[in-house]
């Protein structure tokens, strides 16, 4: 068996087709940030891009009801990109949906950030009981 000698550089290795990416792209559906990704890996980022498409694919949900969807993602605090917000409230907007529903999906996800005050308040009045147990300890 014969080793490669190192200081031949390795083939060049053929770009797999990227039908989604190139779809999303020529749609505006498609994130710059992502370019760094789709250069490194194009063949996993077409395929994680065709499993995030499958919702608009599949025709379980009507494509208004996605476009809802997509609003109450990208404005998420978790997510907060507003280009998608922009982009996803014109394609919901082109696709019916009023301005109050809208409005109620914007609505529905600033529930998200509630889950600090879940989590932290009751730290805060387990804290704060445990130093009126020990008045000695200022900090």
């Amino acid at each position: 068996m014969t080793m490669p000698d190192p200081s031949t550089p390795a083939p060049a290795q053929e770009r797999p087709p990227t039908p989604v990416v190139d779809r999303m792209r020529a749609q505006g559906a498609w994130n710059p940030l992502w370019d760094g990704l789709r250069e490194m890996d194009p063949a996993w980022t077409e395929q994680f891009m065709a499993t995030a498409m499958r919702p608009w694919t599949s025709g379980v949900l009507e494509p208004k009801v996605i476009e809802l969807l997509c609003i109450a993602v990208d404005a998420s605090a978790t997510h907060m990109y507003a280009p998608g917000v922009q982009r996803h409230i014109r394609g919901a907007l082109d696709l019916g949906a009023t301005p109050e529903e809208i409005l109620t999906v914007l609505q529905l996800t600033t529930l998200v950030g509630v889950h600090a005050c879940n989590i932290g308040v009751p730290l805060l009045v387990e804290e704060l009981a445990a130093r009126e147990e020990r008045p000695d300890d200022a900090n």
